[in-house]
């Protein structure tokens, strides 16, 4: 899942950058307005960690620039601003969630993971395909009752692919959501990472469009 994180508090910003990463995110972190509607604008995110005071541009600016232009990017507001009144405009403006400072990162995490599931139009934190069952809060996965583990990659590849299921994600988007541009991809990097998961999982969980990328159908 890949997060830009806007956040001009430098030692908070390289703390949530840090500990994200950890959890297995792929983050950007940027400190500025101008420098965030460049990105945002760019697009490619799974979901924006949203500041609302900033060098300008501030959040808020930044907030309703996405959301009139189209922009349906899952946005969490993390904020200093406490009163009732900020975060029922910051709901109001478009923001999917809204956390204040201080706050605990286990928390930030598991709003981003809620956010993830409602737009997948996923209720709980168990995702079922079949004979394969996922936790995406606990990261484990079983076939057939028994657990299956899995590299942090082949678990977000697994995961990608079935809140898309029967829609094709191509190389680059999966890409995307598995590594920082600081990273080096070896170019068969995600051809790889399928080539597992179709062993342990079954040959025929995910098929191949040649040309386009991968899929896994929706049930009929």
């Amino acid at each position: 899942m890949r997060v830009l994180l806007v956040e001009d508090d430098h030692p908070l910003g390289e703390g949530v950058a840090e500990g994200l990463r950890l959890q297995g995110y792929v983050v950007d972190w940027v400190t500025g307005g101008r420098e965030a509607r460049g990105m945002l604008e760019a697009g490619g995110y799974d979901a924006v960690v949203l500041d609302l005071l900033l060098p300008p541009p501030d959040g808020w600016t930044l907030l309703r620039e996405m959301r009139r232009r189209g922009d349906d990017t899952p946005v969490l507001v993390l904020t200093a601003c406490d009163a009732v009144e900020a975060r029922v405009r910051g709901l109001d403006e478009g923001a999917d969630d809204y956390l204040v400072k201080p706050f605990d990162l286990d928390e930030l995490c598991a709003r981003l993971r809620a956010i993830r599931r409602r737009r997948a139009g996923q209720v709980g934190a168990l995702l079922r395909h079949g004979e394969i069952a996922v936790d995406t809060a606990a990261h484990r996965v079983w076939r057939d009752g028994e657990p299956v583990p899995l590299t942090p990659r082949e678990f977000e590849i697994l995961v990608l692919l079935l809140e898309h299921r029967g829609r094709v994600l191509s190389r680059s988007r999966l890409e995307r959501s598995l590594y920082d541009d600081a990273d080096r991809i070896e170019s068969n990097a995600v051809e790889v990472h399928i080539h597992h998961l179709r062993r342990k999982l079954g040959s025929g969980l995910i098929r191949t469009v040649r040309g386009v990328g991968y899929v896994i159908d929706a049930p009929a």
